[in-house]
């Protein structure tokens, strides 16, 4: 990862560091009810400030994935026992197109944009999460189960309300917080209705530069940063 380049602002009497364009860092997910870091994602600063990070994972990118202990995915997993059953993590790469991530500072969610192959805008996908914090190689966060889909023609739907549902049962997420995360959501889709930024923003049409490497997996992507800001 590259220490980044430098911009620097204050903010409340504070330093924090923007990245610049085409630096590399990790975007990172805890495991919901504890310590570790279950998801990390090596990626490419597109734009960084007191507005909005914004990133590209480009296929093929080596990544960090939760697995269950024998190795089976998730997802395929029954969902009464999904997230009970013990997990680790393993290594992967992105499959498919890559993936622009958008987030702006102390929002609780990150606006996300998929492509067909050949370019074709697919979606915007709105993950729902704890703001992010940021430190020197990255950001990390914490996924709330619960997403929504946001189509071309500006329709929406909520996504994985069934897993949202489940990690109540299983107590990963207690009433109090599962009752902000849907006020996040519908925070989220008013501006939606309103077409507001980032989905009005043009974004879709924005295309990486040819020149960036695809990042690589730090040995070390589960680190515990010394020093983090919000």
């Amino acid at each position: 990862m590259t220490d980044g380049g430098a911009v620097r602002a204050v903010e409340a009497g504070t330093s924090t560091a923007f990245w610049a364009p085409g630096d590399q860092i990790l975007w990172r997910y805890r495991e919901n009810g504890g310590p570790r870091f279950h998801i990390a994602r090596p990626v490419t600063v597109v734009r960084d400030d007191e507005e909005l990070l914004a990133v590209w994972m480009a296929p093929g990118t080596e990544c960090v994935k939760p697995v269950l202990v024998d190795g089976t995915s998730v997802h395929v997993e029954p969902l009464e026992t999904r997230y009970t059953k013990p997990r680790t993590v393993q290594r992967d790469h992105w499959f498919g197109t890559g993936v622009l991530k958008l987030a702006r500072p102390g929002e609780p969610w990150s606006v996300w944009l998929f492509w067909e192959p050949g370019w074709q805008f697919k979606n915007w996908y709105v993950n729902l999460e704890e703001p992010q914090v940021r430190w020197d190689g990255g950001v990390d966060s914490v996924d709330h189960f619960l997403d929504i889909s946001v189509h071309p023609d500006r329709s929406w739907r909520w996504l994985d309300e069934d897993e949202f549902a489940q990690a109540q049962r299983d107590g990963l997420m207690d009433p109090q917080l599962a009752e902000r995360v849907r006020e996040a959501g519908w925070s989220a889709i008013e501006t939606i209705r309103a077409w507001g930024s980032p989905f009005a923003d043009g974004w879709q049409h924005w295309r990486p530069d040819p020149s960036w490497a695809v990042p690589s997996l730090p040995e070390d992507w589960d680190r515990t940063p010394a020093h983090m800001s919000t």
